[in-house]
């Protein structure tokens, strides 16, 4: 399978635009360099965007022919925009969010007015309960504010993700593709079928009450930053690390405090902004290292299972290509999250149409845009998000009994 994408749509906006690149630089061209170094000048480009126009139509904008870093990729958004020559058919990837979009009450509204995602939460909410002692359901609608704390934040996430995605899939969107940030990996793998059910609630219970009862201390800061800038400031500080690769300037290192807010100094000083995290504890990063062992020895008890469509993971920062054993969700407590990798890598390979991400509120949407998403849609546009909400989403994925065109790609 190339990097471009396997679809025919793809390889036929490549070929063409190929050509007509060769045509103006006077030479061979690959769908892998980049636009900025084929030296095509401003009078080259108007003509490439007027033959663009007179070929497929009014696909892109004439900015869109500098905004993307290789040929393949100017491809890939031509192919994605053009809705004129080819039919529309949806490929929808789900993207999990993590920990830190918990909100009480989160999906209240819809648990209320929707009976196929009521039944679905009811289903995780039974599974988690034998090791919680405590309903997901009743978290939720309480309000209850221990939402927040380690514990509960990353299994009631599960629960709502996993019945999000069921729902969506009981209305007819399937998803070619799944990946999920951080935690959000665990309702990804169990909608791609390398995990039942019983088992991710297992595993998500266990590996939130370990987490929960390491001493605090650490912390996690975000920084407008490229990986390339933060790097030699990490390096003179051997209690932070990179947790998080967001996008191409968007950083998140996870460590000691202090350290934490000397880098942040060295960056201010130079015009780049950062942010301290709400959270208690240096996640993604060898702080979570006591919790390992035992985390590992029970999660050695779960049979690793395939997946049975493409599943990309964060730990890996591509396709998922054999089972999911105790060794990978190990690894995945202490690496940082290669959330720009994965994406890319998605992106490249399953030409989705549309990217929807799951989770009681949209979080992730703007890096998945920054990343050269085609249409992204949040499945809870807003907090408290209903029926209603959830019907204008499923229709824009042409299912359900609204489906409807969308206005935009």
């Amino acid at each position: 399978m190339s990097a471009e994408g396997p679809g025919r749509q793809g390889a036929a906006h490549r070929e063409w635009l190929l050509e007509r690149l060769a045509h103006y630089l006077g030479r061979a061209v690959e769908a892998t360099d980049p636009l900025v170094g084929c030296e095509l000048d401003s009078v080259a480009a108007l003509s490439l965007y007027g033959d663009i126009e007179e070929e497929f139509g009014p696909i892109i904008d004439l900015d869109d022919i500098w905004s993307h870093r290789t040929i393949g990729d100017l491809a890939r958004h031509m192919a994605y925009r053009d809705m004129r020559r080819f039919p529309r058919q949806v490929r929808a990837a789900f993207v999990f969010t993590g920990q830190g979009c918990q909100y009480p009450g989160m999906t209240a509204g819809l648990y209320l007015d929707s009976a196929t995602y009521r039944g679905h939460l009811d289903e995780v909410s039974d599974a988690l309960l034998p090791l919680l002692k405590t309903s997901v359901v009743d978290l939720i609608l309480r309000e209850d504010p221990r939402i927040h704390d380690t514990a509960y934040a990353q299994v009631s996430l599960f629960a709502v993700e996993y019945a999000l995605a069921r729902t969506l899939e009981a209305s007819g969107v399937v998803p070619v593709a799944v990946l999920g940030h951080g935690i959000g990996e665990f309702a990804a793998a169990t909608v791609a079928g390398a995990l039942a059910l019983s088992d991710a609630a297992r595993l998500i219970a266990l590996r939130a009450a370990f987490t929960e009862y390491l001493p605090p201390g650490g912390g996690m800061m975000a920084a407008c930053a490229s990986p390339d800038e933060v790097a030699p400031l990490v390096a003179r500080e051997p209690g932070v690390d990179v947790g998080v690769l967001n996008a191409a300037r968007s950083t998140v290192l996870s460590g000691d405090i202090a350290g934490l807010h000397r880098i942040e100094a060295d960056l201010a000083a130079r015009g780049i902004s950062c942010r301290h995290l709400p959270v208690t504890h240096a996640f993604n990063s060898p702080q979570m290292a006591p919790v390992v062992p035992k985390f590992e020895a029970a999660a050695r008890r779960v049979p690793g299972g395939s997946p049975r469509l493409p599943l990309y993971s964060t730990v890996d920062g591509g396709l998922v290509s054999g089972p999911l054993y105790a060794p990978h969700w190990s690894r995945q407590l202490t690496s940082p999250i290669r959330f720009a990798d994965a994406v890319r890598a998605m992106l490249g390979q399953q030409e989705p149409t549309h990217v929807v991400e799951v989770g009681p509120r949209p979080v992730l949407t703007p890096y998945l845009r920054r990343l050269g998403s085609p249409r992204c849609i949040p499945v809870c546009p807003r907090a408290d998000c209903d029926a209603v909400d959830l019907a204008g989403v499923i229709s824009a994925l042409d299912a359900g009994p609204l489906a409807a065109e969308p206005a935009g790609a």
